[in-house]
């Protein structure tokens, strides 16, 4: 099995185990399978079993017993365990002084989310910088300014929207994620994302969106464009920390936001009137 296929079921299996879901696997039980040797026998070596009487061949064939009980697949287990009845409390409960990967090492709080449980709208960042890291929030630095003016822009509060990240601590010196620690880490943000069941939600840079639609692809190729998400239309625009480095971007970020503004139904704010 490749590296990255490894870590990313041995964070699922974790992820079950914390759900309590650990006896479901592991008490499946085992196909015995006949050795090589029998299977590769001559037709001559093998016993001859004696033909059934003629009254037995109208008789409807005997059902054979399955040797495994039919049960759910671990993703639908997971689905009643965990979802069913889920709330954000519950799921930071879950979470608790997460030691789960690397990240924990260096972290100074955990970044669970902000915003309405039953927003609307959720904007999905990449993980926690160093002022979200110290407060405990999400996008509360510099680039979290420039995205509470965005949110404002569309006519919106931060309380209005939820606001989280694909991963919940902080990389070293803000390196992205890895894939192991996004695999980590994801399942959280799928029952987040369950339980507020947004309208549309909105990727902000190329790690969220790669992770949430599952592609290598550069945003770029696909920024502004909408997709169906698990019921909800999802866009991915660039990263307000992009946009600091690049603002000539800002435009185009501000094209993607009024595509969600139509899809939400909202208008922009009247601007305020110069005072003289």
């Amino acid at each position: 099995m490749a590296p990255p296929a490894q870590s990313s079921l041995e964070a699922w299996l974790r992820y079950f185990d914390d759900l309590g879901l650990g006896p479901f696997y592991r008490d499946r039980a085992a196909i015995e399978l006949p050795p090589v040797e029998a299977k590769m026998a001559s037709p001559a070596a093998r016993p001859q079993l004696p033909a059934p009487p003629l009254a037995a061949a109208a008789a409807p064939p005997r059902a054979q017993e399955s040797v495994l009980t039919v049960v759910p697949s671990l993703f639908e287990g997971a689905a009643r365990a965990g979802l069913e009845g889920d709330t954000l409390a519950r799921i930071r409960e879950d979470i608790g002084d997460c030691k789960r990967c690397r990240l924990c090492e260096g972290r100074n709080t955990i970044v669970f989310g902000d915003g309405g449980a039953q927003a609307e709208l959720v904007f999905v960042g990449e993980g926690p910088g160093h002022d979200e890291d110290v407060q405990g929030l999400p996008f509360v630095g510099r680039a979290g300014k420039l995205l509470t003016q965005m949110i404002e822009a569309m006519g919106l509060r931060r309380a209005d929207v939820y606001i989280c990240n694909i991963v919940k601590c902080r990389p070293p010196q803000n390196r992205q994620p890895e894939r192991d620690e996004i695999a980590t880490c994801s399942p959280f943000l799928d029952r987040q994302l369950a339980v507020i069941r947004p309208k549309v939600i909105v990727c902000l840079g190329s790690v969220a969106a790669q992770t949430l639609l599952g592609t290598n692809k550069s945003i770029s190729q696909f920024r502004g464009q909408w997709f169906d998400f698990r019921g909800a239309k999802l866009m991915a625009t660039y990263h307000p920390a992009f946009l600091l480095r690049t603002p000539s971007a800002k435009s185009d970020v501000w094209t993607d936001l009024k595509k969600v503004m139509a899809e939400l139904g909202l208008k922009p704010p009247k601007p305020k009137p110069r005072s003289a």
